[in-house]
């Protein structure tokens, strides 16, 4: 299939037509990204300025929040631009750039939470060998690994969708580009090539999902049969990686784990997946860690006494 794209820009539809409306959505979305921006950077800085943080889960949740804030920025800088100047453009080579950002962001989401699910799995089952087998050179191939299965699935997106001719209408109903909307207006037949993006995405999602789900079912189960040291906060921890793998999941298998239909809820549901997840994610991990929590709240300290001593002085 050749290459015959003519349209050279996109025009999104975006949350709403109504100035006033747009008004209020900006400063709604603006507080969401500045919130995600501000409770992943402290998991950020506690981890690395906490010596006894510096362990296999923390790292990955370090590692977590700074996909986070990655992810949240491919699609929230454009929405507040678009919300704050009522141009509601994009350009052809800027809406395949975001479609590839998108999925490269959260493919290496869904391939950090399995390492994040193994990390605990070791911790669990093998407690006297785990900072051995969990090494930090272990930890960085599996945050490289994470970011090289995001880079496969999306690459294999976009080389799909590239050789798509765009020739006709050229707006899409959503406030971001991504496959499911694009994907219908080429001027092509696409049943063959969205069964394709339907297996890339949605079924391969619900597929690790599951083995998830049954995974840290496994792990519940141990904690709660043979631990007793340390009990309450493996089930936290467990319990706050449940959540956020479900907030990451849910949403993505419902856009992306059937033939592409519009659907009235599509929206409501883009804005948890891309807008409010990352955000949510950092909440989580930090209330429901008390460990966390803890040095979160001494590191706020010693920074509140740092500048006070400096304005003394």
């Amino acid at each position: 299939m050749e290459n015959n794209t003519q349209v050279t820009e996109f025009v999104l539809l975006g949350l709403s037509q109504n100035p006033k409306v747009q008004f209020v959505l900006f400063f709604l979305f603006l507080t969401i990204y500045s919130t995600t921006w501000l409770g992943n950077l402290t998991i950020i800085i506690t981890v690395i300025s906490t010596p006894h943080l510096h362990i296999p889960m923390y790292f990955l949740l370090a590692n977590l929040a700074v996909i986070d804030i990655s992810e949240s920025s491919v699609t929230s800088l454009k929405l507040l631009w678009d919300l704050f100047s009522h141009s509601h453009i994009i350009s052809y080579n800027w809406c395949i750039a975001q479609i590839f950002f998108i999925h490269l962001t959260g493919g290496t989401v869904v391939f950090l939470l399995i390492a994040m699910a193994v990390d605990r799995y070791i911790a669990i089952y093998k407690p006297l060998r785990y900072l051995l087998i969990m090494n930090h050179s272990v930890c960085i191939g599996l945050v490289a690994g994470a970011w090289l299965g995001g880079f496969a699935h999306s690459i294999v997106q976009i080389g799909i969708l590239v050789q798509l001719p765009f020739c006709g209408p050229n707006i899409l109903d959503n406030f971001y580009c991504d496959i499911p909307q694009l994907i219908k207006l080429a001027c092509t037949n696409t049943y063959t090539i969205e069964l394709l993006m339907v297996s890339n995405s949605g079924l391969l999602l619900t597929l690790i999902f599951f083995i998830l789900l049954v995974s840290y079912t496994i792990i519940l189960v141990k904690i709660r049969t043979h631990v007793t040291e340390g009990k309450h906060k493996a089930l936290s921890t467990c319990g706050a990686q449940i959540m956020v793998m479900s907030l990451n999941f849910v949403p993505g298998m419902f856009i992306y784990d059937r033939p592409f239909k519009v659907f009235p809820g599509d929206k409501i549901v883009s804005v948890l997946y891309t807008l409010f997840t990352p955000m949510l994610n950092s909440m989580i991990f930090t209330l429901r860690n008390t460990e966390m929590k803890n040095n979160v709240r001494k590191l706020m300290r010693k920074c509140l006494l740092d500048k006070r001593t400096d304005l003394l002085q």
